[in-house]
């Protein structure tokens, strides 16, 4: 068309910006003779906004495809999809010095609120610490998914709402019990709240079937950090914002990656998380606290309701690499992170429930686990070697049988051993966001 033969007079950084730009706005012509064009620059910097375009042209995939194709020499890709994995496995491939212009008027376009966490001066250099052109829209605005801040909460006892076999996360601190329903939480994703007098953010990122506790208190003397979700996504995970500074962090790790934080070096404490049935913790925490059904919101917070078809796939809903020699992406392991090294183990290692001695790093650990309720719990062991005991599942060792509670196991004669924080989560979310010195059970 006339405006995609008018950038044959710009200079090359000129032309390959404007031609980004028409693959998205032009109209199907323009952008078709602009997805060609930048296939006959054969500048790779180029990868990155057809990409971008290959999402939210809408005109052009088909020349798109063509176009990455002529640029990568990868041949068996197709679709924004396996583009955006491709793009993942090859960091050497930077975007074009107008990409940033591009997609952050693509982005606009969607919600101008997204410009909080996108400016120049947080993309530029070495500051962000995940790759811009793999930072996808999620599908909702800023907020568009609720979190839910400081909720009200009920008795255990008058939560009739609840189904036993309902699944909830769960967590204990200084006496303090409290379950959040994971049929209620799927569709805020964040609970910013206190428990135990420590304030806490229980981040649910139901892409990677991973809630964590995050203790929000830096011990700066500043406010604890109250989290939200941007919209946003990195690798099929949640990118949530503090309210504080705009920064985004990453949900997996509880490490800020773009923005203010960015360069801070903080790192969100972990607090231990179980998942398990609404049985097994009402039993266990008869006095105990459950979040409400008046959330304040209208949404089908029925049993299975929310993400029942992502949940029940193998697939997953935005792309994310993963090694899947060993697990399937959408098995759920329960993770533990140690001094230096990190330990995953298949749920299925659980089925009939079970307790297995092992460690991460240095760390002895015996893990307590039960497949049916997805139920993980570890505790330091320290030298010592546990078994199950039938009658009860619980662990055992020469000295009897130990009770099991949310902080401690504590044996017969009274010796106590703590907790060790970890957390379940699909495959893909751990093999991809864990680092270092990462194993697996029953593989090495």
């Amino acid at each position: 068309g006339p405006r995609a033969a008018a950038a044959q007079t710009l200079t090359l950084d000129e032309r390959i910006g404007t031609l980004s730009r028409l693959i998205i706005y032009g109209g199907p012509v323009a952008s078709s003779a602009a997805a060609k064009e930048l296939a006959a620059i054969g500048d790779k910097r180029a990868v990155a906004g057809l990409i971008l375009g290959m999402r939210f042209s809408g005109f052009t995939r088909r020349d798109i495809d063509a176009a990455l194709r002529e640029l990568t020499g990868a041949e068996d890709v197709e679709g924004w999809f396996e583009w955006m994995l491709w793009q993942e496995r090859h960091p050497e491939i930077r975007p074009h010095p107008s990409y940033f212009d591009v997609k952050l008027a693509v982005y606009k376009g969607v919600d101008p609120s997204f410009e909080r966490f996108l400016k120049r001066e947080y993309i530029e250099g070495d500051k962000p610490k995940i790759r811009f052109e793999e930072i996808a829209w999620g599908g909702v605005r800023v907020d568009g998914i609720p979190s839910l801040d400081n909720p009200e909460i009920v008795p255990a006892g008058e939560a009739d709402y609840l189904l036993d076999d309902d699944l909830v996360f769960g967590l204990e601190i200084d006496g303090d019990a409290r379950a959040w329903p994971l049929r209620i939480l799927g569709w805020h994703e964040m609970t910013n709240d206190v428990v135990g007098g420590v304030p806490i953010a229980l981040a649910y990122c139901t892409l990677c079937g991973a809630g964590i506790v995050f203790e929000t208190d830096l011990g700066d003397g500043t406010d604890p950090l109250i989290f939200s979700t941007s919209g946003f996504l990195y690798r099929s995970n949640k990118l949530m914002y503090d309210r504080r500074t705009d920064t985004l962090w990453n949900q997996f790790t509880g490490k800020p990656v773009i923005g203010p934080l960015a360069d801070s070096g903080i790192e969100l404490k972990i607090r231990p998380l179980a998942t398990t049935s609404w049985k097994a913790w009402r039993d266990a925490h008869p006095d105990g606290k459950v979040l409400s059904l008046e959330t304040g919101h209208r949404r089908d917070y029925g049993s299975g309701a929310v993400y029942r078809d992502y949940f029940a796939s193998d697939d997953l809903m935005f792309p994310a690499f993963s090694d899947q020699s060993n697990l399937r992406q959408k098995e759920r392991v329960f993770g533990v992170r140690g001094p230096g090294a990190s330990r995953a183990w298949p749920l299925k290692a659980f089925d009939g429930g079970a307790v297995i001695n092992d460690g991460v790093g240095p760390v002895d650990l015996v893990l307590i686990g039960d497949f049916e309720t997805r139920t993980v719990r570890a505790y330091e062991r320290r030298g010592r070697t546990f078994e199950k005991d039938a009658a009860t599942g619980a662990p055992k060792d020469e000295t009897g049988v130990w009770t099991v509670s949310e902080t401690e196991i504590a044996s017969p004669s009274g010796d106590r051993l703590p907790r060790y924080p970890g957390h379940e989560a699909y495959w893909f979310a751990w093999n991809n966001f864990i680092g270092g010195d990462n194993t697996l059970y029953g593989v090495n």
